[in-house]
């Protein structure tokens, strides 16, 4: 095993399981499921967070929905198609499962290393406000990448937008969850949740901590968590 593709990915939950443990797949004889874990900020908002757990992780526990839990894995990403259109799918993937929770950890924690794969979308919203969008390419085991939306603001939007393509770059934040309405070409509107990469830390890699070490300023704890 590499374990530079095991600590450029690094993801901490401590949340209560909000749906029912469904299996989905098996490979080479492990079996593996999906729910959802809901982690709550501090500002008493939630994040909903797909979650994908192997059986060996969960045998001999006697957990389900309505329990809190901590998860301790990567947060990975897998194209899905439907409809003849591929979709880029998120999960949290569980390499430890803690049961009872340690709820004296942060609840919501993302460390990430990897590549600027695409061109960074600046742009400021109505209330004046910078939001920089990022595509990162995360290396993982066996030649394969994990892509992850990222998402940062103010100054480090400011500064993330006119960084090149290849770029490496280490993040860390959390993830979050937000419910928007997609239009269908029938006009209909269907409502969706989007996953992302909330960034309030990040290092050019290869640069000095003067240049290239950015923390967002204009977010206090409570939004972050």
């Amino acid at each position: 095993m590499n374990y530079d593709m095991m600590n450029n990915n690094k993801l901490s939950l401590t949340g209560k399981i909000a749906a029912p443990l469904v299996f989905t797949h098996e490979v080479l004889g492990e079996g593996f499921y999906e729910t959802r874990l809901e982690v709550k900020r501090l500002s008493g908002q939630s994040d909903v967070i797909p979650l994908t757990v192997s059986d060996r992780l969960i045998a001999g526990y006697d957990f389900g929905e309505g329990d809190t839990i901590t998860v301790e894995g990567q947060f990975r990403s897998h194209n899905k198609v439907e409809g003849g259109r591929s979709r880029l799918v998120l999960t949290a993937f569980a390499r430890d499962v803690i049961y009872p929770a340690d709820e004296s950890i942060n609840p919501n924690l993302l460390e990430v290393s990897g590549y600027i794969c695409k061109k960074p979308v600046y742009r400021v919203t109505p209330f004046n406000r910078e939001i920089c969008d990022v595509l990162l390419a995360v290396n993982r085991a066996y030649n394969k990448s994990d892509y992850i939306p990222c998402i940062l603001w103010g100054r480090s939007a400011r500064y993330v937008k006119d960084l090149p393509v290849g770029t490496k770059v280490s993040m860390w934040g959390r993830i979050q969850s937000r419910v928007y309405n997609k239009a269908a070409e029938d006009g209909s509107v269907e409502e969706r949740v989007a996953y992302e990469f909330s960034v309030n830390r990040f290092k050019v890699e290869g640069a000095s901590d003067e240049n290239g070490r950015h923390e967002d300023e204009s977010q206090n704890t409570a939004k972050l968590l």
